[in-house]
């Protein structure tokens, strides 16, 4: 069994309140937009390509595309807003795909929440490490 590598994360519920609450930049609007459009997802629940792609975050790569940990800038806004350089996106492989694909893992980090989105950031998963 594989052991997440940021295992010292909060649980999702709490990330989720920390980030909306005490983030400082959410607004009650924000804040509101963002609840409703995060879901969660267990840790185990993840595709195994997204396995692959934490072990590549925890020993800091190197990383099969080069815009793996760029900057995520939440253009579409349904993360909790945070400044900019607080998201990072890291590809998740899709099996026979010959780009990138539509699969993500956005990690934030005073939090330290990882998010997966599997439709090219339209919707995103909490990322539930205690299930």
């Amino acid at each position: 069994m594989r052991f997440p590598p940021r295992i010292t994360r909060i649980g999702s519920a709490a990330a989720l309140l920390s980030a909306l609450l005490v983030g400082g930049t959410v607004s009650a609007g924000t804040a509101d937009a963002a609840a409703t459009s995060v879901g969660s997802i267990c840790y185990s629940d993840l595709p195994s390509q997204a396995y692959d792609t934490f072990d590549l975050i925890a020993s800091d790569g190197p990383f099969p595309y080069s815009q793996d940990g760029s900057v995520f800038q939440n253009r579409e806004r349904v993360l909790p807003t945070q400044r900019t350089g607080y998201y990072h996106e890291y590809t998740v492989k899709t099996p026979g795909s010959s780009t990138r694909g539509a699969r993500r893992i956005v990690t934030g980090q005073k939090y330290e929440e990882d998010y997966y989105t599997s439709d090219h950031y339209a919707t995103f998963d909490l990322i539930d490490f205690g299930c």
